[in-house]
């Protein structure tokens, strides 16, 4: 098993930027790591993903404002968010997809 534990979410006005940061207690090398998001009354979705080689995955409607990136040696995986929309509105998770684990979510407020 693991534990994922996100941080860096909070109340931002439209057009501006967070980093959340997922921090997992094993080894994130060589695993694909995911973002997800859900607003309420709304399914999670899928914001983005980095494979195992850094290959990067995103959910369109984030595509040139959100980027995701790791630093291994921290066990870490983040979620750059600029340019933010109050549609981005939601609690943020991250996932290990290996052992099916997530984080208990992070919530992102965009209002002004």
């Amino acid at each position: 098993q693991v534990q994922l534990v996100e941080s860096g979410g909070g109340l931002v006005q439209p057009g501006g930027s967070l980093r959340l940061s997922c921090v997992a207690s094993r080894s994130i090398r060589s695993n694909t790591m995911r973002w997800y998001r859900q607003s309420p009354g709304k399914e999670r979705q899928l914001v983005g993903q980095i494979n195992s080689g850094g290959s990067l995955v995103y959910l369109e409607s984030v595509k040139g404002r959100f980027t995701i990136s790791r630093d291994a040696a921290k066990n870490t995986v983040y979620l750059q968010m600029n340019s933010l929309k109050p549609e981005d509105t939601a609690v943020y998770f991250c996932m290990f997809p290996f052992f099916q684990s997530w984080g208990q979510g992070t919530q992102v407020t965009v209002s002004s």
